[in-house]
């Protein structure tokens, strides 16, 4: 793991000492998707990911396995900051490619955590998990985008490609938009 150590290494110190001595100046992604995913689904969260780490954002996620795991994997090699909410109380059960595991002890509840870190979310397939993270992100106001995921939901910005996806978070992030739902 001694590459893997030095990808974290080149994100702490270019964060701690190249200027930016502050995660709260970071754009965060937050990535939602199933735990299990098949392998083209995977490819997709892996593609989305590297994206985010060039980009030099931070990607936030449940930090298991199945598409949490293809992004994370993605930015990481790419040298980027993964943060892992997860659901456990052991800081072991995170997938190898985070480099912030969190252990919360909150199960499922911990999506919440998920949406609430994030300044823009990507949906990218996924379960009834992934579903209540929409749900949330929606009634809080945080942009959602859809990559594969649930259909047919108003206010999700649905695209087609990785690079779709972070084009939109990128326009999101400059025209920030409010539709916080009261229902």
């Amino acid at each position: 793991m001694q590459v893997g150590l030095s990808l974290v290494m080149r994100a702490f110190l270019s964060t701690v000492f190249l200027g930016e001595k502050s995660m709260k100046n970071k754009t965060h992604i937050g990535i939602i998707g199933a735990g299990d995913c098949p392998v083209e689904i995977y490819k997709i969260a892996y593609d989305t990911g590297h994206l985010i780490g060039e980009k030099g954002w931070v990607l936030i996620c449940g930090g298991l396995g199945g598409v949490m795991e293809g992004a994370a994997k993605g930015c990481f090699e790419k040298g980027g900051i993964t943060v892992g909410l997860l659901p456990g109380t052991e800081k072991e059960s995170a997938n190898p490619f985070i480099t912030l595991p969190i252990p919360t002890g909150m199960g499922e509840a911990r999506n919440v955590l998920v949406v609430r870190a994030s300044d823009v979310v990507i949906a990218i397939a996924g379960g009834y998990g992934t579903l209540s993270e929409i749900g949330l992100a929606l009634k809080i106001g945080k942009p959602v985008i859809g990559l594969g995921t649930w259909r047919d939901i108003d206010g999700v910005d649905y695209v087609d490609t990785p690079q779709q996806a972070i084009e939109r978070a990128d326009a999101y992030l400059i025209a920030p938009r409010s539709n916080a739902r009261s229902d």
